[in-house]
């Protein structure tokens, strides 16, 4: 992983332009970028897209998405400096033409500003588009001009199940070099979920107690307030598993289980993350309903507002069997975690927007402040809080006040805005940085979307069984369905309270 440094000029090919990801993420993370001077003068920011915009109605557009999701006044100077960077190609990426059209404009805007041959095409389009744009892009040549580069962004989800995840990397290796393919998983930006490595491998005191003789077991949560919001059609067709289970928090698994790299670059790091995945126990036919639970929402409460249930939303069909809360037991069968169970979750409707990794530690042998103590007290807990407050929680026991020994827990917090005075930057500004410095240390590489789906496919397997048992059903605004506290309970273990 590199230090922060600019990269020389390129030209950055937004195709999929006028979508929500590009005004609400991509455009705002690039004009942080240039305002934090960490995209050189001569780049450029090139916008796809079907609509018949020319270049000053695509400024207008950028201004406008800015002023909506910047999240802070636009500075005129600034503004200025950056609309001069931005540039538009109306093109049908599903016209073959249009490729030939876009080269040749690209070409031309090389020529006038950037002046190195180098292209990122980033692809904020619908999944179903990817294998026909690739091609296309593809045969464009995967060679920079003029000396330059050529990279390709891929937005999740990679393939819906392993056998799509295969014909998508089939294709991008057609095309393009390993080296040349970034398949961004905007969670593996974020300041914390970097700071998992940093904060075992940089603090002699945590990592010889990161292991199966200390850590009794682990909680990887990742909590979402809202519903499906109009996506339902989407939603019919992923479902918690495949949207969030499979890349996200499987990503964060493997940052906290993998082994200490032999070096920080991309290589070696993603080495150590895939072999995590690759040593996760297999779950297949009966033993998924051991160890899984799936939940759909119902119709209930959030912040006091009446929501309806999945079933009644919009695109959804009314017997869907769709989960939008999964809760698992997993195990990392190496030699560092064998017997320490992994509890996973993640769900729509739940009370509060939470994502956290919780490192919960085995408790003392022996009961020394007598057995009344021991029972009170509670196990020591390294919390990493991910979203939406950034920082890290440690708890541990203290003797309160007084003539007798009593024990009680305590928490020793660290917050990224309190301790280094600003909120951390957006995780697509980390991620388009790195794309375009060439650095793929966060990025997903084939193998490791490969081997996650060969995990996840033994699960979706069983569910599509006719005798799977169905999801079931929890209350809008409540922690779940009550068979995922069972799975938790039943280990003597309890789910933590976000």
């Amino acid at each position: 992983m590199r230090l922060r440094q600019t990269p020389p000029p390129a030209s950055m090919v937004v195709l999929g332009v006028t979508g929500d990801l590009s005004r609400r993420k991509l455009l705002p993370s690039l004009y942080r970028l240039y305002a934090g001077g960490h995209l050189p003068t001569g780049c450029a920011i090139v916008g796809v897209g079907r609509r018949d915009w020319d270049r000053a109605r695509f400024q207008t557009e950028v201004r406008e998405a800015l002023d909506e999701h910047l999240g802070l006044p636009v500075q005129q100077q600034m503004w200025e400096g950056f609309a001069e960077a931005l540039h538009f190609c109306s093109a049908d990426l599903s016209k073959e033409d249009a490729y030939t059209r876009l080269d040749e404009e690209l070409g031309a805007i090389d020529s006038a500003r950037v002046h190195t041959g180098s292209r990122l095409y980033y692809l904020a389009m619908p999944p179903s588009t990817y294998l026909e744009v690739i091609q296309g892009l593809g045969r464009l040549g995967s060679e920079g001009r003029h000396g330059g580069w050529t990279r390709i962004v891929v937005e999740k989800p990679f393939g819906r199940d392993l056998e799509s995840a295969r014909v998508l990397n089939a294709a991008l290796a057609k095309w393009f070099s390993e080296e040349q393919v970034f398949r961004i998983d905007h969670y593996l930006g974020k300041e914390t979920v970097q700071n998992i490595l940093v904060f075992r491998l940089a603090n002699a005191i945590f990592e010889p107690l990161w292991n199966n003789r200390y850590v009794d077991h682990v909680q990887i949560t990742v909590a979402e307030e809202m519903g499906i919001e109009q996506r339902g059609a989407y939603y019919e067709e992923a479902g918690a598993l495949r949207d969030m289970i499979q890349n996200h928090v499987l990503q964060l698994l493997a940052l906290v289980a993998m082994e200490p790299p032999i070096t920080f670059a991309a290589g070696p790091v993603r080495d150590e993350k895939v072999k995590v995945l690759m040593a996760l126990r297999p779950l297949k036919g009966w033993g998924v309903d051991e160890a899984v639970v799936r939940g759909q929402y119902g119709a209930g409460l959030s912040h006091g507002e009446s929501v309806p249930g999945y079933l009644e939303e919009k695109n959804v069909s009314p017997d869907s069997r769709t989960e939008t809360y999964v809760a698992m037991k997993v195990f990392v069968d190496s030699w560092r975690w064998a017997g320490v169970p992994f509890y996973l979750r993640t769900g729509k409707r739940l009370p509060k927007r939470a994502s956290e990794v919780a490192i919960q530690f085995k408790r003392p042998p022996l009961p020394l402040f007598g057995e009344s103590v021991a029972v009170e007290t509670e196990p020591n807990v390294l919390a990493i809080h991910i979203q939406p407050d950034e920082g890290i929680t440690l708890k541990f026991g203290s003797k309160v006040p007084g003539p007798t020994i009593h024990v009680h827990s305590v928490n020793m917090d660290f917050s990224y805005g309190s301790s280094f005075g600003a909120p951390s930057a957006d995780a697509y500004e980390r991620l388009l940085l790195d794309s375009l410095l060439g650095d793929s240390t966060l990025f997903t590489r084939a193998d490791g979307v490969e081997v996650a789906w060969a995990f996840v496919d033994g699960i979706i397997d069983r569910w599509g069984e006719p005798d799977a048992p169905p999801p079931y059903t929890y209350e809008a605004g409540s922690w779940g369905p009550e068979a995922a506290e069972l799975l938790i309970d039943v280990d003597l273990r309890e789910w933590r309270r976000l």
